[in-house]
């Protein structure tokens, strides 16, 4: 007698049925989890000046969150595959929304920064786990659609955020950029408890403590050791003390993920060329789209004197480009490939980059929102052709594990964009003034925007190099197809 096939979602008709309701349930979280890591930084003015803190403080709420997402995400998915990605999923939507209720209390930088802890816990547990949900509740025939769809919402939540977050601060306060959470998470919370099924699997196994606890150590002594810097300065020897741990770390992680039966994070999938070039491009894209995301408000607000509200508009410009750019340019890639597409839309970001560059206190508004459009459109056209190149580059049973390595790259992309645009920009600061600055000198706005124009130009050199790497990959991949017309 034959052994029975174990049962399927896509053998239960009634979750076959509400399967797109699923998908919104898991995308709005996702969208949520994401946007509350750039929402904050239109508001860090006002919050800098209600909790009265300097600038290299105020960046602890917007960094703290990231961290704590990279330190976990990866064990909340080996969690999700031990006790049931929807179970954890579920936790992590009840963890989001009080986090965000606790944020919105924060009356010292202490209590926010406990709540953003807390708003991480659930975020992690969401983000580690919804491209596997997608994975087992769509067919193979709506599979890749769904994941898109997924990585569409990632890519939206990352860079809205300023957008949305300038209209709240403007019309309300900033603790609503916290508060607004609760009744869209309660509201969604409810849909998947109507929508979402129960778990049908749950793997057996150990979990990777070492590596878990090893990972955190890194992530922590490596982006506390950048981020103090800017206070210890980096020839402090606390700040050398702190990285070069981190370093020790990274290696110790390496050698006992790789003797490791069941690792948290397969590194086995880094040997696939095509998969490891998209995830750095990835990662270098998110980098640069976070330092400026980091640093426009400010440029907008203290440099050109718009109200929080109108720096809000003119910073949404940035995802509307990239709504109606990404579907076009994922349906494309379908016909023409995708590296063409990542190679033209690096090669967008870094016009609108060196653009940047040279923006000056007497720019006109218009101008900085031609550039802004402009780096959302190359933003579109890169991410949706990257995430099906990541996706489509891995076996279907490894589907889960590279999409939690994409969403702790993307994540590790923001947090290193933050820390390294801010640390360059108070040191070009520091140059230009003669002296250390951590923050806003009232009065000389040519020291900041010496600071911004080296951030940019940074910038602009980090999606250059993407567009070499992705340029060669480009010409490999059609050197077969020339081969064969000659």
């Amino acid at each position: 007698m034959n052994q029975e096939q174990p049962l399927t979602y896509q053998d239960i008709p009634e979750v076959q049925k509400k399967r797109w309701m699923i998908l919104a349930t898991v995308n709005m979280f996702t969208f949520m989890s994401t946007l509350d890591a750039s929402i904050v930084n239109v508001a860090l003015p006002q919050i800098s000046h209600d909790l009265h803190l300097p600038i290299a403080s105020s960046e602890w709420i917007v960094t703290i969150y990231l961290m704590t997402i990279c330190v976990f995400i990866l064990l909340f998915g080996r969690l999700g595959d031990m006790f049931g990605k929807i179970f954890i999923f579920r936790i992590g939507t009840l963890l989001f929304v009080l986090g965000s209720l606790l944020c919105g209390f924060g009356s010292t930088l202490h209590l926010l920064l406990f709540g953003r802890v807390v708003q991480a816990f659930g975020a992690s547990m969401t983000m580690a786990n919804n491209f596997g949900i997608a994975t087992d509740i769509f067919p193979r025939s709506e599979r890749g659609r769904a994941l898109g769809l997924i990585g569409t919402f990632v890519s939206l939540g990352a860079i809205t955020g300023p957008g949305i977050g300038g209209l709240i601060v403007s019309a309300l306060s900033w603790n609503y950029i916290f508060w607004i959470n609760v009744p869209i998470g309660i509201a969604v919370m409810v849909l998947g408890q109507r929508v979402l099924p129960r778990d049908l699997f749950r793997s057996k196994g150990r979990l990777d403590a070492a590596g878990t606890a090893i990972f955190g150590l890194f992530i922590i002594a490596l982006f506390g050791g950048l981020l103090l810097g800017q206070h210890w300065r980096f020839a402090d020897w606390r700040t050398l003390s702190l990285l070069l741990f981190s370093a020790v770390m990274l290696g110790v992680f390496l050698i006992v993920e790789w003797q490791t039966r069941q690792p948290m994070l397969q590194l086995r999938l880094f040997k696939n060329p095509m998969f490891s070039v998209s995830i750095f491009c990835g990662y270098l894209v998110f980098l640069s789209n976070f330092c400026f995301n980091i640093i426009a408000p400010f440029y907008t607000q203290d440099i050109l004197h718009l109200s929080a509200g109108s720096s809000g508009l003119l910073l949404m410009l940035f995802p509307i480009m990239m709504a109606i750019i990404a579907p076009f340019s994922g349906a494309l890639s379908d016909k023409i490939g995708s590296e063409i597409l990542t190679f033209i839309g690096l090669l967008v970001l870094v016009a609108a980059q060196v653009g940047l560059g040279f923006l000056n206190g007497s720019s006109s508004v218009l101008y900085a929102g031609l550039l802004i459009a402009l780096l959302g459109a190359g933003s579109g056209l890169f991410m949706s052709p990257n995430n099906s190149l990541v996706m489509s580059t891995v076996p279907r049973d490894q589907l889960g594990s590279a999409g939690s390595v994409n969403a702790l790259i993307r994540n590790l992309g923001m947090i290193s964009g933050i820390t390294f645009a801010t640390t360059l920009l108070f040191a070009s600061m520091s140059q230009a003034a003669g002296r250390h600055i951590t923050g806003l000198i009232p009065g000389h706005p040519s020291i900041f925007l010496y600071g911004m124009h080296t951030v940019f130009l940074a910038s602009a050199g980090i999606c250059g190099l993407c567009a070499v790497i992705t340029g060669i990959r480009l010409a490999y991949a059609r050197r077969p197809l020339r081969g064969k017309t000659i």
